[in-house]
């Protein structure tokens, strides 16, 4: 089976920063796209960036220049490095991973995990 572990949410200050991480187990599933998206109350969801396999990334402009997403391959851990941090990206984060699981494509969710941003 195949488990996303999400972990590095909490309260911050506005300023503050955060790292969040996602870690996929599971014999023989091999992630392709790993990505974070989170889902404020009373807005619908969104990409906040993803990385290729080969560590290309795309991020929402509104995070640009603040958030930094990388992976450890060998880990299979994504992470989301957020800095200057604003109340507006308080949200629910959730971990997405698109891959390949005994020859079959699979996306997965994570739980998602709570980021508060407050003074």
């Amino acid at each position: 089976q195949v488990q996303l572990v999400e972990s590095g949410g909490g309260l911050v200050q506005p300023g503050g920063s955060l790292r969040l991480s996602c870690a996929v187990s599971g014999s023989f599933f091999r992630p392709n796209i790993m990505g974070w998206y989170r889902q404020a109350p009373g807005k619908q969801r969104e990409l906040v960036a993803d990385i290729s396999g080969g560590g290309y990334t795309n991020s929402a402009d509104s995070v640009k220049g603040r958030f930094t997403i990388s992976r450890d391959n060998a880990k299979n851990t994504v992470y989301l490095q957020m800095n200057s941090l604003t109340p507006e990206d308080t949200a629910v984060y959730s971990c997405n991973v698109q891959g390949y699981y005994l020859g079959r494509e699979y996306i997965y969710w994570g739980r998602g995990t709570q980021v508060t941003v407050s003074s």
